[in-house]
């Protein structure tokens, strides 16, 4: 027969459970990755806390903290997180690597990243490892060439 636990020892049982439990819900908010951070300018930051916010709540916020820059916020909003790192840039630096209407699967096929959460912005656009020219099957089948930075030719 086991010995009967005593009424202390189950309660600490069970306020260390429901510790655990308030602490994977709280899992839920995440530091956000190092690239959706340091790739927002600085005049872009968008404020994601208050005064004197320490760096530890802005991550709880699931918000990039860098306080090594006076007179901008110091806990800002992250980019979008992206499945590859090479996507994962401000929408100002995008480069189209599509045509408007493109499917994601499109876009895919040729090596491009897509992302449609924002409106009137190329949503098919070159990773950043990308350089040099790209060659393109347009939607009318038309070829062409595109070299970053530039227009097509």
């Amino acid at each position: 027969m086991q010995p009967s636990m005593g009424m202390g020892a189950r309660c600490t049982r069970l306020l260390a459970a429901l510790l655990l439990l308030g602490l994977c819900a709280l899992g839920g908010a995440q530091k956000p990755d190092p690239c959706q951070c340091s790739r927002v300018s600085t005049k872009n930051r968008l404020n994601c806390g208050f005064p004197g916010i320490s760096r530890d709540q802005c991550f709880s916020a699931s918000c990039c903290f860098d306080s090594s820059i006076p007179g901008v916020p110091w806990c800002f909003k992250p980019l979008p997180k992206e499945e590859l790192e090479e996507c994962v840039m401000e929408v100002s630096a995008r480069k189209n690597c599509g045509y408007p209407g493109i499917s994601p699967e499109e876009c895919a096929s040729r090596k491009c990243c897509f992302s449609d959460t924002i409106p009137q912005v190329p949503w098919c656009f070159f990773p950043l490892s990308v350089q040099g020219n790209v060659q393109f099957l347009d939607r009318d089948g038309s070829r062409g060439q595109w070299e970053l930075g530039q227009g097509r030719s």
